[in-house]
């Protein structure tokens, strides 16, 4: 039962945001469509502060040194390192900055949506999480299961960021699915081993050369028995999606799920040959920060074959008196 404080609280807020300008549908696409970018960029950028071996170019946080926020002259070591780590930040501050106005619009919108609104909720919650983990990271001396750590919210927050984009042109109703119960369940599991993939791949870069600083101890085990383990979850997930296409031409499936199925298809396989060109080479620097956009790609493509899988109702038209649906509806 709300209490007499929290009455006035919530009609205020309710004013307040009457008060505000409605975003229309182009706009809050525009706004997810930014969000995702930047969340796939935040991931390369990364990768860039590691082959240069910038991890530590900045060695506390929040501040780059001891004594200033930003980077400052090192008669010994240059400033090259201090700012593609301080860059890196800075980019982060970005991403925080588009997720916050990701929240922002979904408040915004009228009709508001509880889904829509949630999913938009994530973001700033995760940024804010993502760069907790980063400091701690940096304090910890890219300690490389820190350093794993501080990787895996990005590809969550990828795939929460192409949820955001379909959640957009969506209503909040139940999901409506479009394949067979084994279909989604297999959808399901593909999933899953996407997620074992990126978390090999984590511990590939682990134990190899790129540990974000010379200094930094590596994990210690074999590269090649961990490179292996990598590439059985991405023959695994290869398997699948030629059993997802049979199982489709044989059950059908609409136009849209084909086009992300081939979309997938294209980016996995992409991402598959370059991690061999990459192994055969020796792990050249600049693959490594294309490998990890490969890797941001092909979760945002899953993500948008998991969407496609599932309808549900037309928005809601705008109404005067828009409130949060209430709805139950699952991410």
């Amino acid at each position: 039962m709300p209490t007499i404080v929290d009455v006035p609280i919530a009609s205020n807020l309710k004013r307040l945001l009457d008060r505000v300008p409605a975003p229309n549908r182009a706009a809050q696409l525009t706004v997810a469509i930014a969000n995702l970018v930047v969340q796939i960029g935040i991931m390369v950028s990364g990768s860039v502060v590691r082959v240069t071996g910038s991890g530590l170019g900045c060695p506390t946080w929040p501040t780059c040194t001891a004594s200033s926020l930003v980077p400052v002259a090192d008669p010994y070591n240059g400033q090259l390192h201090q700012w593609v780590e301080f860059g890196n930040r800075m980019f982060g501050i970005a991403v925080g900055v588009i997720s916050v106005l990701v929240f922002l619009t979904a408040l915004a919108a009228k009709p508001l949506r509880r889904r829509y609104l949630m999913l938009a909720l994530m973001m700033p919650l995760g940024v804010v999480a993502q760069a907790v983990i980063g400091g701690i990271t940096v304090l910890l001396k890219l300690a490389w299961w820190s350093v794993c750590l501080h990787f895996l919210p990005s590809p969550i927050l990828v795939w929460i960021s192409v949820l955001i984009v379909a959640a957009v042109r969506e209503g909040d109703g139940p999901a409506r699915p479009l394949l067979p119960k084994p279909l989604r369940g297999l959808l399901v599991v593909m999933a899953l081993d996407l997620t074992a993939l990126v978390v090999a791949g984590t511990l590939v870069t682990a134990a190899g050369p790129h540990a974000g600083d010379i200094h930094t101890p590596r994990l210690d085990l074999p590269i090649t028995a961990l490179v292996e383990l990598h590439a059985d979850f991405l023959f695994v997930f290869l398997g699948m999606l030629a059993a997802l296409f049979f199982a489709m031409r044989i059950t059908g499936g609409t136009p849209k799920l084909w086009r992300r199925y081939w979309v997938l298809v294209g980016v996995i396989l992409a991402q598959g040959a370059l991690g061999i060109i990459q192994y055969e080479l020796g792990v050249p620097d600049a693959l490594v920060s294309f490998h990890v956009l490969g890797a941001a790609l092909s979760i945002a493509a899953m993500a948008g074959l998991w969407c496609a899988s599932r309808d549900r109702d037309p928005l809601p038209s705008a109404a005067p008196d828009a409130t949060l649906t209430s709805e139950p509806a699952a991410l």
